[in-house]
């Protein structure tokens, strides 16, 4: 499979492993793409496992519907689960990193019958996030999410940045050269800034029902050096799940959790999906 189409969208998909594999679904966060799952896929596919990685809606050139409307949630995460149907898995396995894991928590607490365990990569439970946002401190790291809400300004920000400064900055947070300097090139793009935009724009539509506590075994990995999450959002994770849980704090690590440390984010979901094989 190299792509898959829901409601008139074609998702860019990479799908590799035994194709009676068990499917574990990899979602990347902003402004990544699939190939930041790049070394982690290999290590799930040599112990059987079929791994599906899409590029976003947003993110894949025939799947950018335009306003901030597309973008909730909601519509996020049926992408993930028509990638499911199409792949003919009626259960699957969602890793998810910054954005992705977003979409991860909404799937698992939602839609716990298709969700047969999740991992989530530096973002915390959405509540978890709210209440750190209140006392926690972080809602000082996520400036730049009000920030993201301004019409045409962000774009335009980026654009006077130069790529050169982007990518910059992005190293400074802890993220490889030459993952910068691509994601970096991306942003000076107005039709793929926006679209990646679009996802921090639709935060103010978002459901009015609250994500319930997650019931499905949780694996949760937190970099100790997250320059924009913080330790009281990711501790406090643990109020917000019911099921099995296992929190991993990787010493040193800064947010890029699927490229800095990707070695040991395939063998912790490799040993999360065989601890729970039923």
């Amino acid at each position: 499979m190299h792509n898959y189409v829901r409601s008139g969208l074609s998702f860019d998909v990479t799908d590799e492993g035994p194709t009676d594999g068990r499917v574990v679904i990899a979602l990347h966060g902003f402004p990544e793409d699939r190939s930041c799952w790049s070394t982690v896929i290999p290590q799930l596919t040599a112990q059987g496992y079929r791994v599906l990685a899409p590029d976003q809606r947003g993110y894949s050139p025939a799947a950018r519907p335009r306003g901030r409307r597309a973008y909730v949630l909601s519509e996020l995460a049926a992408d993930v689960m028509a990638l499911a149907d199409v792949a003919g898995a009626d259960r699957f396995d969602v890793v998810g990193h910054d954005w992705g894991a977003a979409v991860a928590w909404e799937l698992a607490g939602r839609h716990p019958d298709r969700v047969r365990t999740m991992t989530a990569l530096s973002v915390p439970h959405p509540a978890a996030m709210r209440a750190a946002a209140l006392r926690g401190g972080q809602l000082a790291r996520s400036w730049y999410m009000l920030f993201f809400q301004l019409p045409r300004i962000p774009e335009m920000a980026f654009r006077f940045s130069g790529s050169r400064r982007i990518a910059r900055t992005l190293e400074a947070d802890g993220l490889d050269a030459d993952s910068a300097a691509r994601y970096a090139a991306r942003l000076l793009r107005p039709a793929d800034s926006t679209a990646a935009l679009n996802w921090y724009r639709a935060i103010p539509l978002a459901s009015r029902h609250p994500l319930p506590p997650v019931h499905v075994p949780v694996l949760y990995v937190y970099g100790d050096r997250d320059t924009y999450l913080t330790r009281a959002a990711a501790e406090g994770t643990a109020r917000h799940v019911t099921g099995s849980y296992r929190f991993e704090v990787l010493q040193g690590m800064s947010h890029w959790l699927p490229t800095g440390a990707a070695l040991r984010v395939a063998e912790l979901v490799g040993q999360h999906l065989a601890d729970h094989r039923a």
